[in-house]
């Protein structure tokens, strides 16, 4: 019997990367886990930093556990986290490790900068965020002033990734490169004239790739060491969260997604930009997607908080927790009222979470929790009121309801998150599938191999795939 064509999708998040494979067999998607390894920033020179050479190791590794398991497969797709990059010279050598968003450079760049923020949400449509990539940019080439002669490319995290697969894509995927505060959401490419009032070198920023088009061929040299042939590497929506929206089996206009990872990213998808007072106001970003779709959401800290819990509380308890134990002692937390604020500055790189949510409430009146299920909670309640708040501000830009919100992501799996959003928002709940944005990349794969036609051929392809779950919003009083 033959095998069926497989893809690989590099899903690659701030806390673990996957190879996922997929394949098309009996009308349905079908997916499998084949290699998993921990991303975690490391230290380097008091900077908070991405293990590049780590991440690369760990892809031959996936690479080869792939070529060793299938014989036919057929392309690879990337996608990373937005926002981070690497400079490199002409020679294409780093010229600095790249940093992650949550280190603390940024702190107080925004206020430096020559251009309002006004001014570039009008032309960007892309929410203020301290750690965006233009704050980042100007950051490191303050601090670093010979990069205005050295630097010859910039380059995101998954188009590096593709240039080290392939050993010549020299290019800025369009979803990925949105992140940035520096694309126009109505061109669809780079606002030269943000660029020349910041003045960054334009040499540096790349020719724009779209969603569905080949990068270029895996490495031979990669190829004869993995035992994989020279196949197409494809730009998929190669941010994650693009990639995550469109594994989305989204059923109407009045449908909104909720993406739950280390971010929570809660929004709608558009034909165009909403760019508005109002969008401006509620602090709403105009990410780009694919098949020229835009992405209208917030981002809103997530998973990462309950993940620092847990860290946290490992490091002070003889008994080790689990993620199910958290969920158990939220459920069973006697002290229902805390709540934090999870985009407070507190909590955006909280090594010490267990004192800061003490802090953050004690200052708050609120009182002091100290047990686990009151620290959970907190997180938990914070979540939620979070996601309320903001279907409020999407209803209000659209000017219509939202009626249902689809969960995927690893916290859709929490049943306790699930309830707790349809109880608070008081609307229907669909969570799954929980692998939105390997499905999402796959199947932009096989729309660039010509094996689906669609963005809505791609969803009732999923929507066929996926068992889904349904959480009704209780009445409250």
């Amino acid at each position: 019997m033959n095998q069926p064509k497989v893809n690989l999708a590099f899903d690659i998040g701030a806390s673990s990367g996957r190879i996922i494979a997929g394949f098309y067999q009996n009308n349905k998607i079908h997916t499998e886990e084949v290699y998993r390894f921990k991303n975690e920033p490391i230290i380097v020179n008091n900077k908070r930093c991405w293990d590049l050479k780590e991440i690369y190791h760990q892809l031959t590794l996936g690479l080869k556990a792939a070529s060793s398991r299938y014989r036919n497969i057929a392309s690879i797709g990337v996608d990373t986290w937005g926002l981070d990059y690497c400079l490199l010279d002409d020679e294409m050598n780093p010229l600095h490790t790249p940093i992650n968003y949550r280190d603390d450079r940024t702190e107080g760049i925004p206020e430096e900068l020559p251009i309002p923020f006004e001014s570039f949400y009008d032309k960007t449509g892309i929410q203020f965020m301290r750690f965006n990539t233009v704050y980042q940019l100007y950051s490191d080439f303050k601090e670093n002033p010979d990069y205005y002669q050295k630097a010859a490319h910039l380059l995101f995290i998954p188009d590096l990734i593709n240039h080290f697969l392939t050993g010549s894509s020299l290019m800025n995927e369009y979803t990925v490169a949105t992140t940035s505060q520096l694309i126009n959401a109505y061109t669809k490419n780079w606002d030269d004239e943000l660029i020349e009032q910041l003045g960054f070198p334009k040499r540096i920023f790349k020719d724009i790739i779209s969603p569905g088009e080949t990068a270029g061929l895996l490495r031979h040299d990669l190829a004869e060491e993995t035992g994989i042939k020279p196949i197409p590497v494809i730009s998929v929506g190669s941010h994650d969260t693009a990639s995550a929206v469109a594994g989305i089996p989204l059923r109407s206009k009045e449908s909104a997604y909720l993406i739950c990872g280390s971010w929570s990213l809660i929004g709608i998808e558009t034909e165009s930009p909403i760019i508005t007072p109002e969008s401006l106001t509620y602090n709403l970003t105009n990410e780009g997607g694919v098949f020229n779709t835009f992405r209208v959401l917030k981002n809103i800290n997530g998973t990462y908080l309950l993940q620092q819990l847990k860290k946290c509380y490992n490091k002070s308890s003889h008994d080790a927790i689990d993620f199910p134990d958290i969920i158990q002692a939220a459920k069973d937390a006697v002290n229902r009222h805390f709540i934090i604020e999870p985009n407070h500055s507190l909590f955006m790189s909280s090594d010490h979470i267990i004192n800061d949510i003490r802090e953050y409430c004690r200052s708050n009146k609120q009182g002091i929790p100290n047990t686990l299920g009151e620290y959970a909670i907190a997180i938990y309640n914070g979540l939620t009121n979070e996601f309320s708040q903001q279907i409020k501000h999407l209803e209000a830009v659209l000017n219509h309801p939202i009626e249902t919100i689809h969960m995927v992501g690893g916290g859709s799996q929490d049943q306790l998150l699930c309830q707790i959003t349809a109880d608070l928002t008081q609307k229907k709940v669909i969570s799954g599938p929980v692998e939105s944005s390997a499905l999402g990349n796959i199947c932009m794969q096989m729309y660039a191999l010509n094996q689906l036609s669609s963005l809505s051929e791609i969803r009732q392809l999923i929507l066929n795939s996926s068992h889904l779950n349904v959480y009704e919003p209780t009445l409250t009083t």
